[in-house]
Parts: C-alpha cells; sequence; structure tokens
C-alpha cells in the first residue's frame, strides 16, 4: 500500500476503503499461510518469516490510516468506526503471527489434526471478513454486509468448537506437559484470532445500523 503523504484534505473515501480492504486481505493471506505451515513444519522459520513481514505491512497500513483520520475534514465513516476497524483488523493479524511465532519458538516437530481443524476456521474467518471488508464500500447493501457478519459468526462458533475438543483431546493423551503448555497457548492464539474477526464483524454491524 502506498505511504501517502496527507494534508487537510476534504476527503478520502476511496483511502480508508482501501486501507480497510488491503489489510483485511492481509490477514487472509496470512491465516493461509499458517495453515500451510501446519502442513509444512519443516519449513515454519521461513513461513513464519513471511508471516512477520505481512504483519509488518498491516501495521504500515494502520499507521497511515490513523495518521489520514488527523488530516482529512469528511470521513466516509464516522471517524470512531474507522478507528474501531483498523484497529481490531490489526488485532486479528497480531495474533495469527503470535501463534506462527510460537510454532517456531517452541520448535513444534508434529502437527495435531485438531490444531489444522482449529486453523481451517481461521482462515475460513479471515476470507469471510476480507470479503465482508471489501464490501464497505456499498455500505448501503445491508443484506449482503450483515449476511458477511453472520458467516463470520459461524466460523467464531465452529472454532471455539474445534478449541474445546482440541484441549480435551491433548489433556487425555497424556502427552508431555510441556508440550501440552506449549500447544494450548497455540491453541490460544488461534481461538483469539476468530475472535478478533468477530469483533470486527460486530463493528461492520454497527456501521451497517448506522448508515444503511
Amino acid at each position: 500500500m502506498p505511504d501517502y503523504q496527507f494534508g487537510m484534505g476534504l476527503t478520502q473515501d476511496a483511502f480508508f476503503f482501501d486501507a480497510l480492504a488491503e489489510h483485511a486481505q492481509k490477514s487472509a493471506t496470512a491465516s493461509k499461510l499458517l495453515l500451510e505451515m501446519l502442513d509444512r513444519l519443516e519449513d515454519a522459520p521461513a513461513i513464519a518469516k513471511r508471516i512477520k513481514e505481512i504483519e509488518h505491512e498491516g501495521d504500515r497500513i494502520t499507521h497511515s490510516c490513523l495518521a489520514a483520520l488527523h488530516t482529512t475534514w469528511i470521513t466516509p465513516l464516522d471517524r470512531e468506526e474507522i478507528h474501531a476497524l483498523i484497529t481490531r483488523l490489526d488485532d486479528v493479524l497480531d495474533c495469527i503471527e503470535a501463534a506462527s511465532e510460537r510454532i517456531v519458538l517452541f520448535e513444534i516437530k508434529s502437527a495435531i489434526a485438531e490444531a489444522r481443524l482449529l486453523a481451517e476456521s481461521v482462515v475460513a474467518a479471515c476470507v469471510t471478513m476480507s470479503a465482508a471488508t471489501s464490501s464497505l464500500c456499498d455500505v448501503k447493501n445491508r443484506a449482503r454486509l450483515l449476511e458477511f457478519c453472520v458467516e463470520i459468526n459461524r466460523h467464531e462458533n465452529a472454532a471455539d468448537a474445534h478449541y474445546r475438543v482440541a484441549l480435551a483431546a491433548l489433556f487425555k493423551q497424556g502427552s508431555d506437559p510441556l508440550l501440552v503448555m506449549k500447544w494450548r497457548d497455540i491453541y490460544d492464539q488461534l481461538e483469539n484470532a476468530t475472535d478478533r474477526c468477530e469483533d470486527v464483524a460486530n463493528v461492520i454491524e454497527g456501521v451497517v445500523l448506522e448508515h444503511a
């Protein structure tokens, strides 16, 4: 995303919508890489490095968007709404990056089936979140946006279910306590990612109620 320099502009609608859409797409891309990491743990360091780079790209978008809020007279959505959306999108990407970082730091050598199911829910939630965020420029299309929000909620519920099953399986296996702690931390980050996607959906629902 270009690093814009703003004067006191009257309006920058395209900039804000593009920033939100591009940030959400970063999470979709990073979540797919995280799922790929679980299938190719031998390449985990390289994949984690790429996810880290994407997270930094997301930070740049966030900072540019927040700076623009201070230099634009008229914004396409309320300033509080834009601020809430970009910061919550940043939270999603942070959780994905944190999960990938832990897989490398904890030197995970083999994936657990339940972890992959949870990661698949993260991908599904992020892809839907990206579609929803890209559709914000057509905020009057209430039905479409709310449908995306319902779908994100469904993926978050699925992630919760996978999280509970994964934890139960982890404890039942009688694994090394240290390994249990490592995987629980990874599971927490994955589940947190879908929670943060739901936070984005909640903000979008509020935007729809306010503007549609």
